[in-house]
């Protein structure tokens, strides 16, 4: 009986292994031509960091370091839209480098120095198109666009940006301020209850704030303007 447990055994691993060649030998070009493929992709995603992405991205960084002094000059102008002794501007490196890091930073300096300028039509349009995930320089980029909107009395637009400039940030040192912000605007486009709202997410979550120290002062003008 164990014997022929032991054969029957034998006989399924053999199958096994004639069902696994059969296999192998119908889909051979297939999954040749897929392990190929998956050497191609990832030999081509490190050549393409190492031999492009990077060295880009570093010419990208360089390209955009004169704009950077110019910016923290107030020479906006010449930020922007670059010097006669061969700084191209933030526009430009935003447009000559796309996809690089320092490109997508170019947009949010172009943006502002645009604001800076009184072109806020022009600054709304860079400032939206600036990407970046963490929560200090993306929250800024925002709020700037948010300021921009007021400026363009674009009210609403301009309240619903800074508040989702403040979740986006979630922390105490811009929250706050975008919050205030934004109920500003509120009160003067009469809603009150909103306003409210902003100013009471400043005392209730962000209650360690330099703003929340004067925010009682708030809530209470909104609610006195309510009545």
């Amino acid at each position: 009986m164990a014997e022929k447990k032991n054969q029957n055994e034998h006989l399924n691993v053999e199958d096994a292994l004639t069902q696994s060649e059969a296999f192998l030998m119908k889909y051979k070009n297939a999954i040749i031509g897929g392990i190929v493929a998956v050497i191609v992709i990832v030999a081509g995603f490190i050549m393409y960091k190492n031999l492009y992405a990077e060295p880009r991205e570093q010419k990208a960084q360089a390209a955009l370091f004169p704009g950077q002094e110019y910016f923290e000059q107030d020479a906006f102008e010449q930020a922007l839209n670059g010097d006669s002794i061969g700084y191209v501007g933030f526009l430009k490196v935003a447009d000559q480098y796309s996809g690089t890091k320092a490109a997508n930073l170019a947009k949010a300096y172009a943006g502002i120095c645009y604001a800076k300028l009184g072109k806020n039509e022009e600054a709304v349009k860079l400032l939206d198109s600036f990407d970046a995930g963490d929560q200090m320089v993306a929250p800024a980029v925002l709020a700037a666009a948010g300021n921009c909107y007021a400026k363009l009395g674009q009210m609403a637009k301009a309240a619903s940006t800074l508040i989702a400039a403040a979740d986006k940030a979630d922390n105490n040192t811009l929250s706050p301020i975008f919050l205030v912000q934004a109920g500003e605007i509120l009160v003067k486009e009469g809603k009150y209850d909103d306003a409210i709202k902003a100013y009471t997410k400043v005392k209730d979550k962000y209650f360690q704030s330099y703003q929340a120290m004067d925010i009682d002062k708030y809530i209470e003008q909104a609610k006195l303007m309510k009545k």
